[in-house]
């Protein structure tokens, strides 16, 4: 273990330790989201470190008292992955599946079915006393009674104490939440507002009393009259996942919170439950960036000579915010899920700017039948009336004279090369004027050319000179340096960017005629590139090998010579969140001495570079996944320096 991971993990443990201790004493300092990020780098970093195994403590405000059945907490599952990896460990015939109910954990304990005590969680083992509060809970039963006779049996029973949805919008509406609201009002000294919570149980342990089976249990502390959590029972893992997708959709609609399913065998295993982190069962998670939605309607973005769908849906809460449309990626995607307008979808937002639809399921037992209706796809193109191409990952103009498709080049050029001064309205109105048709125009423009789109008539006829005018020919000029990898990237064929292209170069495609002269096979068997890439490239390359050529033989542009042996050779970094140097610019300082870039955090990665080294981003969980070394902007550039 390196030194920075050992730092890591002592930085963890103690935020760990503090957000735990804050959660159970009715004061979450953090989302849920943000504390599993945390609990899920430790675990990757150090599977066997004594924090995971451990319980959040109680206050000192309370009396203490020992647990008579145990209290542990459940390993989880975030996402139907690693629950099926989970299952894969545990096959079982029948999986059992109730709600995880989202509130503050408490043992109710009885001697001869009469309530003499109600402990919290504490630390698995001994947690706080607080009886008198609970007796004002609903769903606290003074003794134990079935036909009217006092059942005779010594032991606890576990339960959550929750607050509902209509309580917390009538009282409690300044607090964050239902369960952080429950967690204050039920470790009061005054015991003012237990009154206002409730106890919903689904667990229980007698000294003189047994059950067949974990459903057996449920159903007689139901008939003693607690209130408990509805189960479900399941055949397969999948069957499982199709269950959630459910709850999922009826979620918003339940009287209290829940944050996921408890997924177990249905036999009763003591010796599992009295592990500090039971094995043989799973808290399948629900997480803040999913959701289960109904499509309404699927509108075309149309970005170049590209048609992509994007699904209109009712609105849901993903990640904080309320979303509405994501993206279905190309008509293979909305083939291969099957998707029509009025399927119930699965929709995410694991960490990306546009959300995804990710699958379909089955509505909810009882909802109302669907009534789907086929996605229409477009046919023609919007700008010149040519027949669309549907290549399955692709729909597209093939009109190489489209005006849309021209306009999007020029606009992807300036993007690509990152030309300052030179805005989309101003090239909008060069295309439009005729004065810039293609990329080599642009290098052949001149300040007379320029000064009507900056100056008045007036100004004009005084021979005021244009100081935009003059800036974009500059910033023209000074951007003309650049690597074969950005020249290519810049000419927007589909699907080819410029950590593709690195790679192309990195394996001796490294002069604009080597990579002209190559064939579709001679790039297919390049790291990174299929057959179709491979095709999509050759094809760009053809179309666009008159400018390509022309720019270069007239020194427009000149092509770096790739750099060999430079001080970050063999190294490859990804940049995320706010940085004080433009992210280009990090990523040509690498570049310049020999590294590669990446979009993603992929494996072999070297370093991330991040100025919020401790977030939950998904880029950092990835990383600490891989044990990839997770660095500031200082590090690097002292790396630079080196």
């Amino acid at each position: 273990m390196n030194l920075f991971d050992s730092a890591r993990i002592q930085e963890l443990e103690q935020l760990i330790v503090k957000y735990q201790d804050a959660y159970y004493n009715g004061d979450a300092l953090v989302s849920d989201q943000e504390f599993d990020a945390l609990w899920d780098e430790l675990k990757n970093l150090d599977p066997s470190n004594a924090i995971l195994h451990r319980v959040g403590a109680d206050s000192g405000n309370f009396a203490k008292a020992r647990h008579r059945i145990p209290m542990g907490s459940q390993d989880k599952a975030a996402n139907p992955q690693e629950f099926i990896a989970w299952t894969e460990k545990h096959p079982y015939d029948e999986y059992l599946v109730e709600y995880k109910l989202d509130g503050a954990s408490l043992e109710l304990q009885y001697d001869n079915g009469i309530f003499v005590r109600a402990v919290t969680r504490g630390n698995g083992t001994i947690g706080d006393d607080i009886t008198a509060n609970a007796k004002k809970m609903q769903g606290v039963l003074a003794k134990l009674e079935l036909d009217g006779k006092i059942l005779p049996y010594t032991g606890g029973i576990r339960g959550e104490v929750i607050m509902t949805r209509q309580v917390h919008r009538d009282f409690f509406s300044d607090k964050a939440n239902c369960r952080n609201a429950a967690n204050g009002l039920m470790k009061r000294k005054d015991g003012e507002g237990s009154q206002h919570l409730k106890v919903i149980c689904y667990d229980a342990l007698f000294e003189n009393h047994s059950f067949v089976d974990e459903i057996a249990k449920v159903q007689w502390l139901e008939s003693c009259g607690f209130t408990t959590v509805p189960l479900e029972l399941c055949n397969s893992p999948q069957q499982v996942i199709d269950y959630r997708a459910q709850v999922m959709e009826l979620r918003p609609q339940l009287d209290y919170d829940i944050d996921g399913l408890v997924v177990k065998e249905r036999a009763i295993n003591l010796a599992d439950a009295a592990r500090a982190r039971p094995e043989r069962q799973i808290a399948f998670k629900f997480s803040l960036e999913e959701a289960v939605t109904v499509l309404r309607q699927v509108e075309w973005s149309e970005s170049g000579a590209t048609y992509t769908p994007v699904g209109l849906f009712d609105p849901v809460e993903l990640a904080g915010t309320t979303v509405k449309r994501a993206s279905l990626v190309n008509p293979n995607t909305i083939r291969g899920l099957g998707v029509k307008i009025g399927s119930h979808v699965v929709v995410t937002k694991r960490g990306e700017i546009i959300p995804k639809i990710e699958s379909v399921v089955n509505p909810p037992e009882g909802a109302a039948p669907q009534i789907l209706e086929e996605i229409a796809f477009p046919c023609q193109c919007s700008q010149c009336g040519s027949a669309l191409v549907d290549e399955g990952t692709r729909l597209y103009c093939p009109n190489k004279a489209c005006s849309k498709k021209i306009l999007h080049q020029l606009e992807k050029w300036i993007s690509v090369l990152d030309i300052r001064d030179f805005g989309t309205t101003l090239l909008s109105a060069l295309f439009q004027a005729g004065v810039a048709t293609s990329i080599p125009s642009l290098y052949q423009l001149t300040e007379a050319q320029l000064t009507p789109f900056f100056l008045n008539q007036e100004s004009i006829s005084k021979d005021k000179e244009s100081l935009g005018a003059k800036k974009v020919i500059k910033s023209l000029k000074t951007r003309s340096t650049i690597s074969l990898a950005t020249f290519v990237a810049g000419f927007d064929i589909e699907g080819i960017g410029e950590t593709l292209m690195e790679r192309l170069t990195e394996a001796g495609f490294s002069t604009l005629d080597t990579l002209l002269s190559a064939s579709v096979e001679e790039i297919s068997a390049v790291n990174g590139f299929g057959d179709i890439t491979a095709a999509t490239l050759v094809q760009g390359l053809t179309d666009n090998k008159a400018e390509m050529q022309e720019l270069v033989e007239k020194g427009f542009i000149t092509l770096k010579t790739p750099v060999e042996g430079g001080s970050l050779s063999g190294l490859s970094f990804c940049f995320t969140g706010e940085l004080s140097m433009k992210r280009s610019q990090a990523e040509q300082l690498v570049k310049e001495r020999g590294g590669t870039t990446k979009s993603s955090v992929v494996k072999g990665l070297s370093y991330l570079v991040t100025n919020d080294t401790t977030s939950g981003s998904s880029k950092n969980k990835k990383a600490a996944q891989l044990g990839i070394p997770v660095i500031d902007e200082a590090a690097f550039i002292k790396l630079l320096e080196v």
